[in-house]
């Protein structure tokens, strides 16, 4: 008994239990019985609060099908890709749409009717104001390569101009080519007609004058060896002098030649060209450059010509 005796005289601290569902219970002095101490475990473990969760609906268009995430990530500063603006063409590339437009069915300015010429003139007139390349003869590289001419108001070439008008024949390309490292030009015309082409061109050498200003001495003629084609189209009827002739008939003829052509042209075309010295007082001329960029040169000659040409394999060509 004094066992028990000194037990219960033990210190034990106060065990308050507190419920939402009830209020506060007595003191107790002694040890909790076994049913209190569940109890009391129990209630704690219903009081303990939970973690709380918080749900928050984001709002966004149903047919955006990025959906919410592409939100996040520009919310968190991750940069999104987007599709840029198309950039709006300059003055200098308008003006150049406008002169290629202007001179399309001219036939290099041999058929252009004085209201296209006054617009053309125009047009160079304000690309000249313009001019990227004030000084183009400084600039050698751009003027290197292959450039085919698109206009001219110069009366020399309207003679060989005209001869597209022929029957059969028509004049395909004329172009001028500048080699700046051996300071060379070459002016080539390729006429084409139903059985063949054929090259005529002129050499010549260049010396600096100005910044804007070449002189040009010819010296040599070429007239290239005919390249015959293996087939041959025929029109139905090419118009003459007003008339309109009728090439029907002559398609067995046509065809019998195609055959001979054939068998020919291997052993013409082994034929090395036919070149000829430049000797006469009109072998020399000086040319200036009044504008020029990466795909499209003007010039103008000693009598007052003017001369558009465009670089090989540039847009500018395609009608």
């Amino acid at each position: 008994m004094a066992s028990i005796y000194s037990l219960n005289q033990i210190p034990c601290k106060t065990l308050q239990i507190t419920s939402q569902y009830s209020k506060p219970t007595s003191k107790i002095s002694n040890f909790p019985s076994k049913t209190e101490l569940h109890k009391s475990i129990s209630i704690k473990e219903f009081t303990n609060p939970k973690p709380k969760f918080t749900v928050q609906a984001l709002n966004y268009d149903k047919e955006d099908e990025w959906g919410p995430e592409v939100e996040q990530i520009r919310a968190s500063g991750v940069a999104v890709a987007e599709k840029e603006p198309p950039k709006e063409p300059s003055e200098i590339e308008l003006l150049k749409k406008q002169l290629t437009d202007s001179l399309y069915g001219t036939n290099r300015g041999l058929s252009a009717c004085s209201e296209t010429r006054a617009e053309i003139v125009e047009l160079i007139t304000q690309l000249e104001s313009k001019n990227p390349t004030p000084a183009p003869t400084e600039a050698l590289t751009l003027l290197n390569g292959k450039w085919i001419l698109a206009y001219t108001s110069f009366s020399g070439l309207f003679p060989l101009l005209s001869r597209g008008t022929l029957p059969l024949v028509r004049v395909e390309e004329i172009s001028q080519t500048i080699d700046s490292e051996t300071f060379s030009v070459q002016n080539s015309v390729v006429f084409a007609g139903p059985l063949a082409t054929t090259e005529i061109s002129s050499n010549a050498k260049f010396e600096v004058r100005s910044p804007k200003r070449v002189q040009i001495k010819f010296d040599e003629g070429i007239i290239g060896t005919p390249q015959l084609t293996d087939s041959i189209e025929l029109p139905e009827n090419v118009e003459f002098l007003g008339q309109k002739i009728d090439l029907s008939p002559f398609k067995g003829l046509i065809t019998s030649v195609q055959d001979t052509a054939s068998s020919v042209a291997k052993s013409i075309s082994n034929q090395p060209p036919i070149k000829f010295p430049i000797s006469n007082n009109n072998a020399q001329s000086w040319l200036l450059t009044t504008y020029l960029d990466d795909e499209l040169r003007i010039s103008r000659g000693d009598v007052g010509s003017v001369f558009v040409l465009i670089k090989e394999g540039s847009p500018l060509l395609k009608p």
